[in-house]
């Protein structure tokens, strides 16, 4: 039985994004995010939040370029990629490890969900990259910037009916 490797993540930029790019022409965009949650504690009563910080890694250049030109620290996303983990040598040596989430080539989703200026209205740039997404790269998003609009195309227009008999 195949795994399944799938986040799916709704917070606020914690900088910019920064994006690599590479000899070979690839490029990396890079950020940190919060994800955020509330609860009343039962005892006290007491108001309580719990925030996680997320490393995210855009290997989709087009991903890459919607979140260059349209995220700011602050920013409302909504983020699906997968986990991964991996290993690295620090400036003193030392064996690190770090844990992060992948916004792949062919699989993975990004959304602004505020305006530009991160809050309010529900548009934004819309991206996506794979399975379910549309291919509409930086065009705004339709209802909640969760994934692109399905329009249809320009060639069905109304005027097919104009040669039927009846």
């Amino acid at each position: 039985m195949a795994g399944v490797n799938k986040v799916i993540l709704v917070g606020r930029l914690g900088k910019d994004p920064e994006t690599k790019s590479f000899a070979n022409g690839g490029s990396v965009t890079q950020f940190t995010m919060a994800t955020s949650e509330n609860w009343r504690d039962k005892q006290s009563g007491e108001r309580k939040e719990k925030t996680e910080w997320h490393n995210i890694v855009i290997r989709n250049e087009n991903i890459g370029k919607v979140a260059q030109q349209y995220l700011r620290k602050g920013s409302e996303v909504y983020i699906e990629g997968s986990i991964a983990s991996r290993k690295y040598q620090d400036n003193s040596g030392a064996e690190r490890y770090i844990t992060e989430i992948v916004v792949g080539p062919f699989k993975g989703e990004l959304s602004l969900i505020g305006g530009r200026d991160g809050g309010g209205a529900a548009q934004g740039g819309g991206a996506s990259g794979g399975y379910g997404g549309g291919n509409d790269y930086g065009a705004p998003a339709s209802s909640g910037g969760y994934g692109g609009g399905n329009k249809r195309p320009a060639a069905f227009d109304d005027d097919l009916n104009d040669d039927v008999p009846f």
